[in-house]
């Protein structure tokens, strides 16, 4: 059944990139309602911006979603992994600043505190969007395809000359609670050569030591090193389900990102959704619900973000 949180999460912190102090909040909402941001600090137009892949205005370092008014929220990927990993389909996101706060640089804080709130089960069955036929897009030397698969996979390869990162794969199969297991303590990760650029065009003001992994040649500059000896791919497989999830429905089907970034990822969507014999939505009964990110989560799994 489709799900939502049982009561209003609150976040603060800052972004990342503008530096902007920023409270949110994750509301309950009905079935049918899919995600939704809506921008409190405005007080004219239209403040609601649906979380959907043809909303995506910029997809450089961030994903950053506009509404026809012009309203915008930006960095958006890390909260949309959390909700489509916890299995939550349907939530009003209120935010007073036009970006999500960064939090720790992972999904694990937004995780926890959505488990440790609680999840609802509502009165309607999971819509999902099966993959038919492989789709798949180039940019430049970095490629992104969906194909079919029973459950939802993720194949992710990078590769950086710093010897902090280097060449890095990993294969995971989402079903199961697997990302919160697995993914979501996942920290953004940049190396410091790129920092004082990003900054000169006005980006990260809001990035330090405690909300990214930075990295120079072989050495890790941020305090305590790693979480994982392959914590970056497992980042990029983060992203990569926060902004899958932007199709409005969890996936069945298979996604393999090779240096693929959020701007590859919705290009892929919008190649998916520009045939319509690539995908169809299909109505999850019990078995395929079981197979879902999200599914059968328990306090144990949320020991292991805390």
């Amino acid at each position: 059944m489709q799900k939502t949180v049982k009561s209003p999460v609150r976040f603060e912190g800052v972004g990342l990139h503008s530096g902007i102090p920023a409270m949110m909040i994750v509301n309950p909402a009905s079935a049918e309602t899919g995600i939704w941001f809506r921008r409190t600090d405005i007080d004219h137009g239209d403040r609601m911006i649906a979380a959907r892949w043809n909303m995506v205005s910029d997809a450089r370092l961030c994903t950053k979603i506009e509404n026809e008014s012009g309203v915008s929220v930006s960095t958006i990927e890390h909260i949309m992994a959390a909700l489509a990993g916890c299995g939550i389909q349907n939530a009003i996101i209120e935010i007073d600043g036009p970006e999500v706060p960064i939090l720790d640089g992972s999904s694990a804080k937004f995780v926890a505190a959505i488990l440790d709130r609680g999840v609802r089960e509502l009165d309607a069955p999971v819509q999902a969007l099966r993959v038919l036929k492989p789709v798949e897009v180039r940019v430049g030397d970095g490629f992104a395809r969906l194909e079919p698969a029973e459950t939802m996979e993720m194949r992710f390869h990078i590769d950086f000359a710093d010897e902090a990162i280097g060449t890095q794969n990993k294969t995971l199969n989402l079903a199961n609670g697997s990302f919160v297991r697995e993914l979501c303590d996942s920290r953004t990760f940049c190396r410091q050569a790129d920092v004082a650029a990003m900054r000169a065009a006005g980006l990260a003001l809001g990035g330090s030591y405690e909300n990214a992994v930075v990295v120079e040649g072989d050495q890790i500059l941020s305090p305590g090193g790693l979480r994982h000896a392959d914590e970056a791919v497992r980042h990029k497989m983060l992203d990569a389900l926060g902004d899958l999830a932007l199709a409005g429905a969890p996936i069945i089907g298979r996604y393999t990102g090779v240096k693929a970034g959020h701007a590859v990822t919705n290009r892929l969507l919008h190649a998916l959704f520009a045939d319509p014999r690539a995908v169809q939505i299909e109505t999850c009964g019990p078995q395929i619900s079981a197979q879902l990110p999200g599914a059968h989560l328990t306090q144990d799994d949320l020991a292991l973000v805390d």
